[in-house]
């Protein structure tokens, strides 16, 4: 026997799917056509320039804008982060960029332009890019230099480099025209929209579950306004999960559909992206115990800190 109102909530769930759908695609589109471009220009190596031989202050705010404009996921961050730590970089740069590498991207910015409006992408872009080269400037003074392993064997991991079309390497400096580069960040952006359109899609048909199937009163009685603990217990929450800010975005919408604060669902937001079990682990080659500890910290204090203010200051 079908419960009462299944069909009502299941056409709910189908609607709201479809509304995202709408919104979220053309600026998927968008944004994987922009991650296409800064792969083909934006060379690890030639971040690793970029950052060399940067002061405190100015490197911290290099480095964290340079992790937020590059479309770096972990397994390429952290070669990236073990080359910078080679060549001399300060730990405090190094960290800014890893903080804001996944919570800032183009992915992040197009959908909470059109899941949550521009203030809310400006704020929390700004939150979490002033989060990351505070971050880093602190870390950088508590002299943990001594708890990095040897990043020669993570480093020789990303000289593996794949082949080009044209027999080159990513590394080879290939003088190449303008239009050469924009076919290859089309053919890349292609690619990066086939990989990632089944997470969008997955996190499409989780944000409709919350909204049309999951009884209200269970997510506010963990994660409500009414319960002092639901930032912290968001941001813990997140850290078992292994979700792509492609995935995790309509999720978070549907959240806030649903009544929960835009601070608690933020939260969640940065421990599922920036904390989660398969970057700890791959942090885990780079830096000793004591060091991801420190890291895994930081994170936490600003994603509770992050969420408190929003809720603290409701728009």
């Amino acid at each position: 026997m079908i419960p009462p109102g299944i069909e009502a909530s299941l056409l709910d769930s189908g609607t709201y799917f479809l509304h995202l759908l709408l919104v979220i695609l053309p600026l998927f589109i968008l944004a994987s056509f922009l991650v296409g471009i800064l792969q083909e220009y934006a060379a690890p190596d030639r971040l690793e320039a970029v950052l060399r031989g940067r002061d405190e202050g100015t490197g911290n705010v290099a480095a964290a804008f340079l992790g937020s404009v590059t479309p770096f996921c972990s397994c390429s961050s952290l070669p990236v982060a073990a080359g910078l730590l080679q060549s001399g970089a300060p730990l405090g740069i190094v960290f800014s960029f890893l903080i804001a590498s996944p919570l800032i991207n183009e992915i992040a910015i197009t959908l909470l332009i059109g899941l949550f409006g521009l203030e809310i992408m400006l704020l929390y872009v700004g939150a979490m890019f002033a989060a990351a080269v505070c971050g880093g400037i602190i870390l950088g003074r508590l002299n943990l230099e001594d708890h990095i392993k040897d990043t020669e064997l993570l480093r020789s991991v990303s000289n593996e480099q794949p082949m080009m079309s044209d027999g080159g390497t990513l590394n080879q400096k290939v003088s190449v025209t303008h239009s050469v580069h924009f076919k290859r960040a089309a053919s890349q952006a292609w690619e990066f929209f086939k990989e990632m359109l089944p997470y969008a899609l997955f996190g499409l048909a989780v944000a409709a579950i919350i909204h049309g199937l999951v009884p209200i009163e269970w997510l506010l009685a963990i994660l409500g306004p009414q319960n002092p603990l639901a930032v912290p217990l968001a941001v813990l929450a997140g850290v078992p999960l292994y979700l792509d800010v492609t995935a995790m975005l309509p999720i978070a919408a549907s959240l806030v559909d649903k009544g929960i604060p835009l601070g608690t669902v933020l939260a969640l937001l940065v421990g599922v992206v920036a904390i989660s079990l398969p970057e700890l682990i791959m942090l885990n080659k780079l830096f000793e115990r004591q060091l991801l500890v420190v890291y895994m910290t930081t994170v936490v204090v600003i994603g509770i800190s992050g969420g408190v203010l929003f809720n603290m200051f409701p728009l």
